[in-house]
This record gives C-alpha cells, structure tokens and sequence, in this order.
C-alpha cells in the first residue's frame, strides 16, 4: 500500500480544517456560494488520505464517502433535491453496512434491538411532520440503524484493532445523531444555530468511520515514511 508521508498527511489535515472553517463561515454570513464551494473540502481529504483502498473493508468505506459526498453536494446545490440526496446517503450507509459485515457477522441481536427501538422511536416522532416523505424517511431510518447496529456489533471481534473498532462506533453514532438532529430541524423546527452541531456531528462521524479504516499500523508507516 502506498503510504502519505506526513507533510501530506499534515497537509491534508490543514486543508480539511479550513474546508470546515469555510463552510461554517458560510453558514453564519448566509453566503451559499461559499457553503457550496467548500462542503466538499474535508470528504475529499478523508478520501485521499484513505487512497487506495486496497481491502474490502476500506474499499467500501471508499464507496460510502463517495456517495455522501454526492448526497451532500446534491442537498447543498438545491434543498429541493431533498429526495435524490437522501438515497444517495441511503446508498452510502449501505455501504457502510457492508464494509462492516466483511469483519464480523455475528447479530448481536441484544444491540440490533435497541437500534431498532431507536429508530421506531424516532420515525414516530417525526410521522406527524413527513406527509408524503414518511415512507422514504422511514427507509433511511432503518438503513442508518443497521449501520449503527453493526458498527457496534464490530466491538471485541478478530477482525480490526480496538481502535478501530471504537473509531467506527463513535463514527456511526455521530452520524446517527447528526441525522436525528437533521430531520428534527427539518420535520418538527428550525431550531436556530442547529446547523452548525448537524455538520460538525456529521463530518465528526466521517471520520471516525474513515480512521475505522485506516489502520494504526499504517499511520504509523506514514511516520517512517516522512
């Protein structure tokens, strides 16, 4: 595998900070031409720093953060678009899903069962507010639990390190929460200043989800590689 030293590492870093600095700065100036110019910055640093995806596992994830970076450019561009964004992040937990099933399979059914619950829950919540969206919302909901249930059906399995497996669980929690946030700003009220824990949750999730799929071992080959 090839390895990022760790100016490009560092750089990469810098590049994705100021991507969120950006976007941010566009949310409170209420300036769509930079939300839109920067929202990609940090997905596209976590996806050069985990190319190339040479395993399964991290080929997937790869998919999943190219398909979020469709979703969130889509939304982005026009709010109208709400339903081809959402099946674009449908896709990507799917993703998700799978990366996590090449490293364990075991139910876990005990977890699987809160997520469910969670996810009833919270499409209940949200049923008085989705007209005629109740149907895909209730799909994504259920999609983004599955994810949730396996990440944290990773835990004390063989096939990633403990630091990866708690980076993919908080990972998905944060997305989790991110979109709970999303919809409840989106289906019940607009909460002000909301955006800015929606989109720090989000990319807070990615990450956890990429360094899920890069291993210790090779951050720290990027160090002697320097």
């Amino acid at each position: 595998m090839r390895f990022l030293t760790v100016p490009w590492t560092r750089g990469l870093a810098v590049l994705g900070v100021f991507g969120v600095a950006a976007f941010l700065a566009g949310l409170h100036l209420e300036l769509p031409w930079l939300r839109l110019s920067s929202k990609a910055v940090p997905l596209l640093c976590l996806a050069v720093w985990l190319w190339p995806p040479r395993e399964r596992y991290a080929q997937w994830i790869a998919a999943g953060l190219a398909l979020s970076l469709v979703g969130d450019m889509v939304l982005e561009a026009d709010e109208q678009l709400f339903l081809p964004a959402l099946g674009a992040f449908l896709l990507a937990h799917v993703a998700y899903v799978a990366a996590y099933l090449t490293v364990s399979r075991t139910p876990r059914w005990g977890v699987g069962a809160l997520f469910f619950l969670f996810g009833v829950g919270i499409w209940l919540f949200l049923r008085p507010g989705l007209g005629g969206l109740a149907a895909p919302v209730g799909a994504y909901i259920a999609v983004i639990c599955t994810m949730m249930w396996r990440s944290a059906a990773l835990m004390s399995t063989e096939g990633l390190a403990r630091r990866e497996q708690w980076a993919a669980l908080i990972g998905a929690l944060c997305f989790g929460l991110s979109d709970t946030l999303l919809a409840f700003r989106l289906f019940v009220s607009p909460v002000a200043g909301l955006s800015y824990a929606i989109i720090l949750l989000y990319w807070a999730g990615q990450l956890g989800i990429t360094l899920s799929a890069v291993p210790a071992r090779t951050q720290a080959q990027e160090l002697t590689h320097a």
